[in-house]
């Protein structure tokens, strides 16, 4: 009986490796054996900067809502700020207050100032 090397299943899962790691350095893109490590790393990678962008993305915004508030030259951190939005109902995440505090000042200012005549 002849010896059978896996035809083309094989050769289809070996080209979706091969292909999947185009553009890596070296080695890592056409022999299979280094090629499969690198993809698998590269998707460990991915998974957990899946998560890391999330967290990032939020400090980004806060940097950006502590500096608009203290722009306004209210006295006001990021913390009581926060605090404030809360106690004057105003529900808006900080995504869309960042997004103000960039594209609209002006309405980012309002939304200050509304919050510093909330009552303490």
């Amino acid at each position: 009986m002849p010896r059978t090397t896996g035809g083309s299943v094989t050769r289809r899962r070996r080209k979706k490796v091969i292909k999947t790691a185009k553009g890596y350095y070296g080695r890592r893109k056409n022999a299979f054996r280094t090629a499969t490590q690198a993809v698998d790393k590269a998707n460990q990678y991915a998974t957990r900067d899946r998560k890391n962008r999330k967290r990032n993305f939020r400090a980004l915004w806060i940097q950006r809502i502590n500096a608009a508030v203290r722009a306004h030259d209210t006295g006001l951190t990021y913390s009581r700020f926060i605090n404030g939005l809360n106690k004057a109902g105003i529900e808006v995440d900080r995504k869309v207050l960042a997004e103000l505090a960039v594209h609209e000042p002006e309405e980012f200012g309002a939304i200050v100032d509304r919050v510093r005549s909330a009552p303490a």
